[in-house]
């Protein structure tokens, strides 16, 4: 049976909290007004960045395992490849997923872990290099994603950035990650099975859809020849940001030079813009897929982590987010 309609008056001068569901999986937020935060509010303490014990930093390379891989720039390196020295996934053991007495599924963490270490010049930020060295690191991930899925048991390559402690980056200098394991993530798998029954009934993609609402909605941040960005309908995280190439693309390897250029200095504008708010940490995920999916759309989804989740969102999974993504675009857009 139907819920009824229960609609109950709101008291004067009250802000509404909304409930909100994201565009295309089964993910809740709560947007609360009555919490409501401005920019100003979430300064952060800059965090301890010592060069002086750093092993990412030049002259520092024997410290680390052999290099997999450099970009070089009059005989010196300016982006390196390296395994991490703590790897969450090695080569080794058995990959096949099994199943026991129906509940116990595993199989060994099978996979390839590696560092890239983004410039050889300790305290610069992502947001601080040239829009050309953004795209040579880009450019290096590409090249990674390519060389790793070679491997036949290999099943997904996850890139990512995570910046500050309370972030998950355990050292300071400026670098990403890549995981090539055998397994497709749930959020991945949940991702490619919602955008692909719209693609059944829609004949469309869903991501183009998406960006076809939002390139002229209160969220939009920002519009150039080949990108888009805007603050999702139902953010998680204060001033969270996603950015697109507004051509169709499955994966970050399809695109072209000038695409790769334009979306290198938007995310460097994205970023610089985010630093006013102060040393803000943030995880940068690259929703990317290796197979040209036509239900697919390559993306980045920038993530602050200004606030801590809790007992309400361990156990429901509904997100409480003190920041609209209206007011978070007006940010962007320098309007507040």
């Amino acid at each position: 049976p139907k819920r009824k309609l229960n609609i109950h008056p709101t008291p004067n001068n009250q802000s509404m909290n909304e409930l909100r569901k994201d565009y295309l999986t089964d993910k809740w937020v709560i947007i609360a007004s009555v919490r409501a935060k401005r920019p100003h509010d979430f300064k952060t303490p800059k965090e301890e960045n010592n060069a002086a014990n750093c092993f990412f930093c030049p002259g520092k390379e024997y410290t680390t395992p052999p290099e997999i891989y450099r970009v070089e720039k009059d005989s010196k390196w300016i982006i390196r490849v390296i395994p991490n020295k703590f790897p969450a996934v090695i080569p080794y053991g058995v990959s096949e997923i099994k199943t026991d007495n129906s509940f116990y599924t595993y199989a060994s963490a099978y996979g390839r872990h590696e560092i890239v270490i983004e410039t050889n010049e300790h305290g610069r930020e992502i947001e601080d290099l040239p829009v050309d060295h953004i795209k040579k690191i880009l450019r290096t991930f590409i090249f990674r994603i390519d060389e790793l899925m070679k491997d036949p048991l290999i099943d997904y390559v996850s890139v990512f950035k995570n910046k500050g402690k309370s972030a998950g980056a355990s050292i300071a200098h400026t670098h990403s990650q890549i995981i090539a394991y055998n397994n497709i993530p749930s959020a991945i798998k949940n991702e490619l099975e919602s955008s692909y029954r719209y693609y059944v009934l829609n004949k469309k993609c869903a991501f183009c859809d998406i960006i076809s609402k939002e390139k002229n909605s209160h969220r939009r941040v920002l519009k150039t020849k080949h990108t888009i960005a805007f603050t999702p309908y139902a953010s998680r995280f204060p001033f969270e940001i996603w950015l697109f190439p507004k051509r169709h693309v499955a994966g970050i390897g399809e695109l072209n030079e000038d695409e790769l250029l334009d979306f290198s200095a938007s995310l460097k504008k994205i970023l610089t813009k985010l630093k006013e708010i102060g040393n803000v940490p943030y995880n940068i995920l690259f929703h990317s897929m290796t197979d040209k999916s036509a239900n697919f759309h390559f993306h980045i989804e920038i993530l602050p982590r200004l606030t801590v989740w809790a007992g309400f969102e361990l156990e429901t999974g509904t997100i409480i987010n003190p920041v609209s993504p209206e007011d978070a675009a007006k940010f962007y857009r320098n309007e507040m």
